[in-house]
């Protein structure tokens, strides 16, 4: 999936771990994700937190999307900080599951946490 994923590879995101239902994704801050408050643009920080995510909920080999997701920013990201961010499943029933993502400075400071729920494309074979 990662071979075809041009907007992770534009960032600059890199996978750290995939297995199943889980996935750690990190990204390094850059001078042109930071917003006019000189902190990282909050898109930027929930794009990792979907990045993450998404390779989690598509761990099992079936394509799985998106249905819903929210994100709580704790404390801004500056330009040069590392940021990894963290997926873990919480539940599965069908075509449905349910991961949080848990994004933190390099360092373990966490930074914004993201809710996520996925919805199997293939009929719901998943269990």
């Amino acid at each position: 999936m990662y071979a075809d994923d041009a907007s992770s590879q534009h960032l600059g995101i890199e996978l750290d771990e995939v297995a199943p239902g889980r996935a750690r994704a990190r990204m390094n801050i850059g001078p042109t994700m930071v917003n006019g408050h000189g902190i990282a643009h909050g898109g930027y920080i929930f794009l990792l937190a979907d990045t993450a995510f998404a390779f989690a909920c598509n761990s099992y080999g079936e394509p799985a999307v998106a249905r819903a997701c929210d994100i709580v920013f704790l404390r801004p990201a500056r330009e040069g900080d590392v940021l990894v961010a963290t997926a873990i499943e919480r539940t599965r029933a069908g075509r449905n599951g349910i991961y949080d993502v848990r994004v933190s400075r390099s360092g373990g400071e966490v930074v914004a946490e993201f809710r996520g729920q996925s919805a199997a494309l293939n009929g719901g074979r998943r269990q």
